[in-house]
């Protein structure tokens, strides 16, 4: 009887264990009464998480509108990742390296066999999957989420301290080096 008792006693502590209390959903207001922004902290184990998110979203996104799937491609997410940290130095989002180096340079730099799609990059405090969004609302961008001919996916960040995070999303087709498609690059 005390085994079965123990047992009973052990399942009752392992589910309570797995309930969560409800968190407040209601959004904090400032004074003007509007919602105050949430930093998203990103922490170092979420960047596969985050980086497959993004793609399957894309994806189903391009799904959607007849594109085939892309793969994200190491080469493009380092290329991101280089772009994203420099852009914080820079303290602004725009296409340019503090170097003078362009989408096209930095994909050359990581010896990616593609060509260069595009690029799309943003400053915010939202999540990818907002900015993301954010980018579909804008023609140029996403044509470059969109392109028919990509294949290819590399998408990182860069996050500050005070929690602004730099994105670059960096698109990229197969064959014909780093030279550029039709579609410009976009912010």
């Amino acid at each position: 009887m005390n085994r079965r008792a123990f047992l009973a006693m052990s399942s009752a502590v392992a589910m309570a264990a797995c309930t969560t209390t409800p968190i407040n959903t209601e959004p904090r207001l400032g004074p003007d009464g509007k919602p105050l922004p949430q930093v998203y902290r990103i922490s170092s184990g979420q960047t596969g998480r985050i980086q497959y998110r993004m793609l399957d979203s894309v994806n189903a996104l391009r799904k959607s509108a007849g594109a085939p799937e892309l793969v994200l491609d190491s080469k493009l997410n380092a290329a991101a990742a280089t772009h994203a940290r420099d852009m914080s130095v820079q303290n602004r989002p725009w296409h340019f390296g503090s170097d003078g180096s362009s989408p096209i340079d930095r994909v050359r730099r990581v010896s990616y066999a593609g060509r260069l799609v595009g690029e799309t990059i943003s400053e915010t405090y939202e999540t990818e999957l907002q900015t993301l969004a954010a980018w579909m609302e804008v023609d140029s961008t996403r044509n470059v989420i969109l392109d028919a001919s990509a294949r290819d996916l590399g998408f990182s960040w860069f996050q500050e301290p005070n929690g602004k995070i730099w994105w670059c999303m960096i698109v990229g087709a197969p064959g014909g080096g780093a030279v550029p498609s039709a579609t410009p690059t976009a912010s």
